[in-house]
């Protein structure tokens, strides 16, 4: 019998060992293409996915970028009177046709609100044009100013300058004052030597040269006698070239020259130069100063305007202003404009003086001619009027420099209306600054008046 083996061979267990290894690979590869399958169908349905979606997103708009926000200014709260003169420097005010103007402005919108007569402005607008049309007659330049004496508000500002579009005539400082400059020395005569309109006064020669020997303060054979008003009235050369030069004299024509405000700009809501006055030169040029025949002395309508509310406001002149108020695009108010006194030359007493002296101007001075019948007329009847008129010609003589500065008062109501006209005459004489201050104030009168409008009312009930 035989016995059972019970020991295996060595190469028996080496037989057993490399067929356990070939199993152990075996698997292991199986499991190797099980996992690569397996990411394989994995990666096939994330990318079907994919594309799915991106199809279906592709059919919809895809979204704006949006811009970039950029943060603009806050709209001022308020607005002080030198950004107002600087927002009203970018808009064209002369010959406006409303009394309400806008302005855009990287912090918004402005509305601003003025008290221009529109029906004053449209007259005279009228005016331009039709003078535009003239061959013989056109003026070379210009400017007519309106202001409310009580408030110092313009009420009208046109004119042209066909030889530089871009200059606004009723604020050009350069335009001899002529013998509106009057008005200064026959104040000084009364506030400074207590001089009265019937103070009387002497002077040789024509009322309209100005001579050295006129200027002799000596009495003679062919000497005149005439009241101040009178000579004011007449505008007379001598007199008030002795009146500057002798009488005067250099320190105190400069003295009521400053009270007046030349050579300096007031604080205003637009565009003031400084009109020009200076006393230095020969003794005779303060005779020319004093008298206005010179064309050194120079002024423009607005100042002219300014001058003539010293008279009619008891010695203050108004600080003239353009804009009532300001409001931005909500509606807030963000400007309002207050009455100010700019300058006191004289006094109220002397402002008395001042307007009889101009009164004469019209009933039987230089401007009589020019308001024959005023006192006839439907409107003007009912109006105290009083000015001055000038006229000078320009170094080359191409160029008649005729100005009218004065008031309209009504007799019952007060209501004060100054006017202040300059036109440059070519070569032919047109229309004199005169007529056209003349209109101005019928115009601006003939407006009917709430108080003649309650009583039509009541005659009509």
């Amino acid at each position: 019998m035989h016995s059972i083996k019970t020991h295996r061979s060595w190469r028996e267990l080496q037989t057993d060992y490399i067929e356990l290894k070939k199993k152990q690979a075996m698997a292991k590869r199986i499991r190797q293409m099980r996992r690569v399958l397996c990411l394989g169908v994995a990666a096939a349905v994330l990318l079907w996915f994919g594309v799915n979606t991106v199809s279906k997103l592709s059919d919809r708009p895809l979204p704006e970028k949006p811009d970039k926000i950029v943060s603009e200014p806050a709209p001022p709260k308020h607005l002080g009177k030198s950004q107002v003169k600087a927002l009203i420097q970018s808009i064209d005010i002369l010959n406006s046709k409303t009394d309400v103007l806008f302005a855009d402005c990287p912090s918004g919108a402005f509305t601003i609100y003025t008290q221009l007569d529109t029906r004053l402005q449209e007259e005279l607008i009228r005016t331009l044009n039709y003078l535009k049309t003239l061959d013989r007659g056109k003026p070379e330049l210009i400017g007519m100013v309106a202001m409310d004496a009580d408030t110092g508000f313009i009420k009208a500002m046109a004119g042209f300058d066909p030889n530089d579009p871009t200059v606004n005539p009723c604020t050009l400082a350069d335009y001899p004052a002529a013998s509106i400059f009057k008005i200064v020395t026959a104040s000084a005569a009364v506030e400074k030597l207590n001089y009265t309109a019937t103070t009387p006064l002497y002077f040789t020669g024509r009322k309209h040269t100005l001579y050295q020997q006129q200027l002799a303060n000596q009495k003679g054979k062919y000497t005149n006698k005439v009241s101040l008003e009178t000579a004011f009235a007449e505008s007379i050369n001598p007199v008030f070239g002795k009146l500057g030069q002798i009488t005067l004299g250099k320190e105190a024509l400069n003295d009521i020259a400053q009270k007046f405000g030349f050579n300096q700009s007031p604080d205003t809501d637009f565009d003031f130069p400084a009109p020009h006055f200076d006393t230095t030169g020969s003794d005779y040029h303060i005779a020319e100063l004093g008298s206005g025949f010179n064309r050194d002395t120079l002024i423009s309508p607005v100042f002219a305007a300014a001058m003539v509310s010293a008279a009619v406001n008891n010695g203050n002149i108004l600080v003239p202003r353009l804009v009532d108020s300001i409001s931005i695009s909500n509606g807030d108010l963000i400007y309002k404009s207050t009455k100010e006194i700019y300058k006191t030359p004289f006094s109220p007493q002397t402002a008395e003086t001042m307007m009889r002296l101009m009164e004469k101007t019209i009933s039987s001075g230089t401007a009589r001619k020019r308001f024959v019948g005023y006192s006839r007329d439907d409107v003007l009847s009912d109006l105290v009027i009083g000015g001055k008129t000038g006229s000078l010609s320009n170094k080359e003589h191409t160029i008649r420099y005729d100005w009218f500065a004065g008031f309209g008062q009504h007799k019952v109501t007060n209501r004060t209306l100054i006017v202040a006209v300059v036109v440059g005459h070519g070569k032919y004489i047109g229309t004199r600054a005169s007529i056209h201050a003349k209109n101005m104030l019928k115009t601006y009168f003939s407006a009917p008046t709430q108080e003649n409008r309650d009583k039509k009312q009541e005659s009509r009930g």
